[in-house]
């Protein structure tokens, strides 16, 4: 266990999960290794391989363990929609962000855990000193810094991995933004994000991870979730996000120090 996971701020890692029963005990397993003082969801879409079923299992021994069951495969975004509103409804500080396929390695929780003192949202980045990518092929690597700088030049986002997965967001921060407004999937979820994030004035960090390849089972990587990705850059740069600016109905910002917003709408932190 690594003692500089603090115990001063409820977390909560939210992961999705679609056909993960090779992955999801061992990764249950490394997590707690890591940290002791942290809850896990598992957001399970049917999974066919009975996934969901493992989960139940290993959640009736443990309770740090919470299992939300969906009826069909509804998206890797609105799943983690689902994850933030359980956040939000259940009292946690923060909501991580965590692939259910070992790509991120538990290893580096701390480390976006301790960051996430002096930040709204803190991504675990491959491009930024330190970081990475291993057992890629150059055509894996060209599509995804490729589509990393093209989401940067067009929105003018400044953050170096905005479509890394493997995240830290403060509930106070998310709790100010209309979660209904979000419709982007896969690869444009995490790009939408970290520009509602940084248009609104919050603070974005990064922190360096080697990302790795999954170990078993197959990609869920295809063509649609990067056609989606292009047109909703596309789709955003001539039109803005509708999230940037709305308010959630019926859920005002929880109180803390507040800074300067480039919306000019409240930015929250919790010090």
């Amino acid at each position: 266990m690594d003692d500089k996971w603090s115990s001063a701020l409820r977390s909560l890692i939210a992961i999705p999960t679609y056909n993960e029963r090779e992955n999801i005990s061992e990764l249950i397993a490394n997590i707690f290794r890591v940290v002791l003082t942290t809850d896990l969801l598992v957001i399970d879409d049917n999974s066919p391989d009975g996934t969901g079923q493992i989960v139940d299992d290993i959640a009736a021994r443990d309770p740090r363990v919470k299992a939300l069951h969906r009826p069909g495969k509804l998206g890797l975004g609105t799943a983690y929609v689902r994850g933030f509103q359980y956040a939000i409804e259940n009292g946690y500080d923060l909501v991580f962000e965590m692939d259910a396929d070992f790509s991120h390695d538990p290893k580096y929780l701390p480390a976006i855990l301790q960051m996430s003192e002096q930040a709204d949202l803190v991504i675990g980045s491959r491009y930024v000193h330190g970081g990475g990518t291993a057992n890629w092929s150059w055509v894996r690597k060209f599509i995804s810094g490729g589509g990393n700088t093209f989401a940067r030049t067009l929105l003018g986002i400044p953050t170096h991995d905005c479509t890394g997965g493997y995240r830290c967001y403060r509930t106070t921060a998310l709790r100010t933004i209309d979660l209904s407004l979000i419709r982007a999937q896969g690869y444009a979820f995490q790009v939408e994000m970290a520009y509602i994030f940084w248009k609104r004035g919050y603070r974005v960090r990064e922190v360096p991870i080697i990302f790795e390849d999954r170990r078993v089972g197959k990609s869920k990587m295809s063509r649609k979730i990067f056609i989606e990705a292009f047109r909703w850059v596309l789709a955003t740069r001539l039109r803005g996000d509708p999230a940037v600016r709305a308010v959630p109905p019926n859920n005002p910002p929880a109180s803390g120090p507040v800074y300067p917003s480039a919306e000019g709408a409240p930015s929250q932190s919790r010090i």
